[in-house]
């Protein structure tokens, strides 16, 4: 389980980027909910403490416990809908003392799991059987997570099984045959929710998407990312300052929901501008970037896929959640990585560092240079044949 590693290489850098997006999202969730601040601060040091835990063990062991980390994770799920506790309609947490969401584990659990799925049935990664098996073995957690509801975090996981399965290695030609038929079927889709009389999404999610398509009719709908718009344009270039009294501030007048969570970014933007908006950004693609790039250095297969999936749930939750504050996409609640409150969101991210600095703490093994005497001989030989 624990091996001998090189201090040199540790990704300190890696490191320095999570503390520092972690302590600028403390300093915004105390300004946005004040009550929230100090678990955060607890929840960024049980997060520090179990990321620097996790990277000093073999990441093998957890690829070879795929199978009962992936059970565990879909338990978990069938807990929360059975005894799960109900929070603004949406039954996502368990309360056994301390409240935790199972969905961010269960992020993790499949970026494990297929790490490892596709490591073993590398050869036959093309098949039938394993495609539709490993869709097959998806679609559990995703139906789980949906039934909560929370359709944000079954795209998001969904997306990062598909950078998963690429990078694995999926033929061009089945990505492109699957690609003919999700494109129009996606548009399909969208016209069929849009309808009155539409049964394939719940009424508040196809109000979400008609209030980002035509916010002047849906204004009641579009009210919360129409503020959020606001708040992060009134910020301009270096914004109100955190724990501002500005009478005009949109979010002193309560005027954004959930602005500790789901909406931190429209709080970042008011009190820090736009210079904090991109320290934002740039740290969350920094922190996605890093783990690829330990990623492509992996020494082996499952190492390169569990660091392509976190820097891709770290890519793809980014995106979201700032699309959604910004207006670029429609209103979907879920947290910005490292920044947005959420104990478990928090730890669960480190966790998922952790294991990637684990991969890093493994590199492949530079070619052997041969010795003065191996190279005579192989001189001697080739001119021998020769």
């Amino acid at each position: 389980m624990f091996r001998q590693y090189r201090l040199r290489n540790y990704s300190f850098p890696l490191i320095a980027a999570v503390i520092a997006l972690s302590v600028i999202g403390i300093m915004v969730i105390g300004s946005a909910q004040q009550s929230s601040q100090n678990r955060q601060i607890f929840g960024l040091i049980i997060g520090v403490a179990v990321m620097l835990i996790l990277s000093l063990i073999d990441y093998g062991t957890y690829t070879r416990m795929r199978w009962i980390i992936y059970l565990t994770g879909c338990l978990l799920l069938v807990a929360v809908l059975l005894i799960g506790t109900t929070v603004g309609g949406a039954t996502r947490w368990i309360e056994i003392g301390i409240r935790f969401q199972p969905s961010d584990l269960m992020k993790l659990c499949v970026i494990v799991f297929f790490a490892g799925f596709f490591n073993q049935y590398d050869s036959q990664l093309n098949t039938p059987k394993i495609i539709l098996g490993s869709l097959a073995i998806l679609a559990v957690p995703l139906f789980l997570i949906y039934k909560e509801p929370d359709l944000s975090t079954t795209i998001v996981t969904a997306l990062v099984f598909c950078a998963i399965i690429f990078a694995a290695g999926l033929s061009w030609k089945i990505i492109f045959g699957i690609l003919a038929v999700t494109v129009p079927g996606a548009a399909i889709f969208l016209s069929l929710v849009l309808s009155p009389d539409q049964t394939l999404i719940e009424d508040y999610q196809r109000d979400r998407i008609l209030s980002w398509l035509r916010p002047g009719e849906y204004s009641e709908a579009a009210y919360q990312q129409q503020n959020s718009i606001i708040a992060i344009g009134s910020g301009q270039l270096y914004g109100k300052g955190l724990n501002n009294n500005a009478v005009n501030s949109v979010k002193n007048g309560n005027f954004i929901a959930e602005p500790q969570t789901d909406f931190i970014y429209a709080v970042a933007g008011e009190e820090l501008g736009f210079a904090g908006c991109v320290l934002i950004i740039l740290l969350e693609l920094f922190i996605a970037l890093m783990c690829f790039r330990i990623g492509m250095r992996a020494r082996e297969k499952e190492g390169m896929l569990i660091c392509i999936g976190v820097g891709s749930l770290i890519m793809f939750q980014s995106s979201l959640n700032i699309g959604v504050t910004t207006g670029l996409m429609p209103n979907t609640g879920i947290t910005l990585p490292f920044v947005s409150y959420g104990v478990t969101s928090l730890v669960t991210f480190c966790m998922e560092i952790g294991i990637v600095l684990n991969v890093g703490l493994q590199p492949k093994r530079p070619p052997a240079v041969p010795s003065s005497g191996q190279a005579a001989m192989r001189f001697r030989n080739s001119t021998y044949i020769s």
